[in-house]
């Protein structure tokens, strides 16, 4: 049990950072300084950031409840 979740919990992790990484640069951050400002700045459908907005919420939601219960399994095994 504690394998699986972790193993998830992995999973979700890697999802979590593309996703963090799909989303486009408010401006005066880092993407900025590289020049990733000019990019961001030239297009992209704000339906597809909403979208992108909601499956990141959801799978940082699937994140953290795989670390309570991780969490609690480690506990409760000890």
């Amino acid at each position: 049990m504690v394998l699986g979740f972790s193993i998830a919990l992995i999973i979700f992790s890697l999802i979590m950072v593309l996703l963090v990484l799909l989303h486009k640069g408010k401006g005066g951050g880092l993407s900025d300084m590289f020049g990733g400002g000019a990019m961001s700045a030239g297009g992209g459908s704000a339906v597809a950031e909403r979208n992108l907005d909601r499956i990141t919420i959801i799978v940082g939601l699937c994140w953290f409840a795989c670390i309570v219960v991780l969490g609690l399994l480690i506990k409760v095994k000890s």
